[in-house]
């Protein structure tokens, strides 16, 4: 009949429940439990998953919101554009992301930079913009994502412009050709608004030290440099930067970067009379050996940890 419906374990015969001394085993708690009382252990450790699980879903919620604060702060901010200052390159109601990271480590804003800065005083007032009127549990609902993070604010107090003049530049408008004048190098504005002349406000600036001249691209409505000349000249200071554009990230058919267009490579510096595009060099230590070294930029690190690990290797390959 074999061992058909005894329980697991159990012994056989007489014989196999006797010890090597001769005595009886005793006999062990049964082990084996019904097939209803495996179905209720097996509901009872789901629910205690389920508490668990449920007990986790705050604590991932607040991580997720320290994350997203954070990188707000400190690395990457979207930002909605309510106005057509800077179209055709951004439009009406475009989200773009703003570089907050590279500002700590000393970068400035260069020549051409497309940048987002906080309003100097006075500079809102002159922007056409259109806003969006939403019931209230939507609106409240967007400042706590827009808080966050998670959504660009409506109600930011900042401009985006072009960067056309940095400190100690000389911008000018115009020459025989009607062009922007940098330095006394015509720029060729290939991205300005279709029909837009350069300018149809004359000035005649030398960017003061630490500040900036910005235009947008749609020059005919724009409320930029050119309308605050009474005020540092029209410049904006390089401390009230939050950030450079680097991508429209929103709608996806709008998608592009940024970049800095070709024709201010051509631009020289007023002060030493370089071109605007440094010359790239690897070099880490100051050429005065006098002089407090720099540190190196995010761009350098991995070149200086290549180096160091060279050299460790190296060192390390000699010995015997």
């Amino acid at each position: 009949m074999g061992s058909r419906g005894k329980p697991r374990g159990a012994p056989s015969s007489p014989a196999e429940n006797l010890l090597p001394t001769g005595s009886r085993r005793t006999a062990a708690p049964s082990g084996g439990r019904s097939r209803a009382e495996r179905r209720k252990l097996q509901r009872k450790v789901k629910r205690r998953r389920r508490r668990g699980a449920v007990k986790e879903i705050p604590l991932l919620v607040g991580v997720a919101v320290l994350i997203a604060l954070v990188l707000k702060t400190f690395l990457v901010q979207a930002f909605v554009i309510p106005s057509g200052s800077m179209e055709q390159t951004i439009r009406i109601g475009d989200r773009v992301l703003v570089d907050k990271l590279t500002p700590w480590f000393g970068s400035e804003p260069q020549r051409g930079d497309v940048v987002v800065f906080r309003d100097p005083g006075g500079w809102l007032q002159g922007e056409q913009t259109t806003k969006k009127d939403d019931p209230v549990v939507v609106k409240q609902v967007k400042e706590g994502l827009a808080f966050i993070g998670l959504l660009p604010s409506d109600d930011e107090k900042d401009l985006i412009k072009r960067v056309v003049g940095v400190g100690g530049d000389h911008v000018k408008c115009c020459d025989k050709q009607g062009r922007v004048t940098v330095n006394g190098v015509p720029l060729t504005e290939d991205y300005l608004y279709p029909g837009d002349r350069p300018s149809r406000t004359p000035f005649d600036v030398t960017v003061p030290e630490g500040r900036l001249w910005v235009m947008g691209d749609h020059r005919s409505n724009s409320a930029d440099s050119r309308a605050h000349q009474e005020t540092d000249f029209g410049t904006v200071s390089q401390d009230e930067v939050v950030g450079r554009a680097m991508v429209i990230a929103w709608p996806f058919g709008h998608w592009t970067t940024l970049d800095e267009p070709k024709t201010y490579a051509s631009v020289s510096d007023a002060a030493s009379g370089s071109t605007a595009a440094p010359e790239l060099s690897h070099r880490v230590a100051p050429y005065d050996p006098n002089a407090m070294m720099e540190l190196p930029t995010p761009a350098e690190l991995p070149l200086v940890m290549g180096v160091v690990a060279c050299a460790v290797s190296g060192a390390g390959g000699g010995r015997e």
